[in-house]
């Protein structure tokens, strides 16, 4: 009786999971739900059976209690965590702004901070292209035409968008152009399938033992360059953008040419060509 139906949602559990012992799948425990006649003789085999049931019915109800304090504390902890990242940004956009006025009234020029987070997109097909720069894009994670992906800004990264310069436009995202990118276009990779982030927990399964639990944190991680840059941007599936509204302007040419066109380093120019595509 291991495996037999009682009803359209009523299961009745294979003794392989009963004695598995593992607690997370309580929860999920498919629980028949048996009575019996009063005065009626219970076979043995079928007291061992309710007895069973009575006894996954009790774990089931206490680890879905243990699930829900789970989520409510995780949830609150993620809403203070949000709290304290919006204030982080405004902190820095305000220490930025002071310092430049600080070196206007002194009569200096204010260097800006180095970025530290490229956002990535190619912009031509694969006809025509050399072996070299075709293995190169594979392996920044750009195998389509419009793909886009983030990527830290170093050494071994810059020397690789050199060997592909002609293929691709990159530049320095700004914290609302992360945001709307991820909440919005943003994809995981779970079971190497492209599932949407539709859900905090699918960030939480994913990433929770690098201490991301939802959707700020990794905004967070993403933006900041954090610690767990690569494992937050490798659970990221490339973005998908749609061709930019009006069109390119040259792809034969570069950004920085005086003709002007398209493939090369834009910085902050990327956000408009997001805005664009997203």
């Amino acid at each position: 009786f291991g495996s037999r139906r009682s009803g359209p949602s009523d299961i009745v559990t294979p003794y392989s999971q009963v004695f598995c012992g593992v607690e997370e799948m309580a929860e999920r425990y498919m629980i028949t739900r048996d009575a019996v006649v009063e005065g009626a003789a219970v076979p043995e085999k079928v007291q061992l059976k309710l007895a069973r049931n009575a006894a996954l019915a009790e774990e089931k109800q206490k680890a879905v209690a243990a699930k829900k304090k789970d989520l409510e504390e995780q949830r609150e902890s993620l809403k203070k965590r949000t709290q304290e990242y919006e204030k982080e940004y405004a902190d820095h956009e305000k220490k930025l702004i002071d310092l430049r006025r600080e070196a206007k009234l002194g009569g200096n020029f204010f260097v800006e901070p180095e970025a530290k987070l490229l956002f990535v997109i190619r912009i031509k097909g694969i006809i025509k292209m050399a072996p070299k720069p075709r293995k190169v894009l594979q392996l920044l994670r750009l195998r389509q035409l419009h793909n886009g992906v983030f990527l830290k800004v170093n050494k071994p990264i810059l020397q690789m968008l050199k060997l592909v310069q002609p293929y691709v436009t990159y530049g320095y995202p700004s914290l609302k152009t992360v945001k709307e990118l991820i909440y919005k276009r943003g994809f995981g990779k779970v079971n190497k399938q492209r599932i949407p982030i539709s859900d905090n927990e699918i960030i939480s399964t994913k990433l929770g033992e690098k201490g991301l639990h939802g959707m700020e944190d990794l905004i967070h991680e993403i933006y900041t360059v954090g610690p767990h840059f690569k494992q937050a941007s490798n659970f990221l599936w490339p973005f998908k953008l749609s061709a930019p509204r009006g069109g390119f302007k040259c792809k034969r040419h570069g950004y920085c040419e005086m003709k002007g066109g398209d493939w090369g380093n834009r910085e902050e120019g990327i956000n408009e060509l997001i805005g664009r595509m997203n």
